[in-house]
């Protein structure tokens, strides 16, 4: 006759069973989500480019218009820029100081997005010879996150790195943002989201720009590095990505 199992193996063998039967189920359904989700994915993202690329036909065709009319196309106002930190702490005042943590720039080479108004605009004139802004395009945007894009995560606001979508899901699939697609868009576009998709990005870590700088102290219009370079700073975001 076999010996009698112990009362409390038996529970730990029926609570192992319950929990790989919950766990099964679990999987289970986020497959499920998961391939519901590819399909919607895929459709925003076709949606996404069509949009990028009817309003760049519509500025060409603006800017032919214009031309045949022998008139001046006035280009859309920037809602976007991309800020990148230049210089130190040395010799700067307490308010610039305050600006920049603000701005969360608190190191050397570090960028991130801005929505163009007037209070942004006025913070950016007053911290112009400690940093580098222009108007990003959507290659730049779209390298930048994809590229260096991590997102604060979890209460505890972990530096996680976006290389699956359940990562962005989960922390904006509140604000319909279900992606890095949805992010890039939102951020791009400015849209209605786009303070907590922008929060939800944590400041971009670049490195040093490749050639160098040519001078940090001196404004970019006099020939150094400092201050808005408006689209030019896409080939800057090039150099240092």
């Amino acid at each position: 006759m076999a010996p009698p199992v112990p009362e409390s193996i038996l529970k730990k063998r029926k609570r192992d069973e319950q929990w790989a039967k919950k766990k099964s189920e679990a999987l289970a359904i986020a497959k499920t989500k998961a391939k519901e989700n590819r399909k919607v994915i895929f459709k925003r993202a076709e949606q996404y480019v069509k949009e990028y690329r009817t309003q760049e036909l519509d500025l060409i065709r603006a800017r032919r218009d214009a031309k045949k009319a022998g008139s001046f196309f006035v280009e859309p106002e920037p809602k976007l820029a991309f800020v990148i930190r230049l210089r130190g702490i040395n010799d700067m005042h307490p308010k610039i100081k305050k600006i920049l943590q603000l701005l969360r720039l608190r190191q050397i080479n570090n960028g991130v997005f801005l929505k163009i108004n007037k209070a942004t605009l006025m913070m950016l004139r007053r911290v112009e010879p400690y940093v580098m802004w222009g108007y990003p395009n959507l290659k730049t945007v779209k390298e930048l996150v994809y590229k260096r894009g991590f997102g604060k995560v979890g209460k505890g606001k972990s530096r996680i790195p976006l290389t699956d979508n359940s990562v962005v899901e989960k922390e904006l699939g509140a604000k319909g943002i279900i992606c890095v697609e949805d992010l890039i868009h939102e951020i791009y576009t400015v849209g209605p989201n786009f303070k907590a998709a922008n929060c939800f990005l944590y400041p971009f870590k670049l490195s040093a720009p490749l050639g160098g700088l040519t001078k940090k102290r001196t404004h970019f219009i006099e020939g150094g590095d400092a201050g808005c370079r408006e689209d030019k700073i896409n080939a800057l975001v090039r150099r240092m990505n």
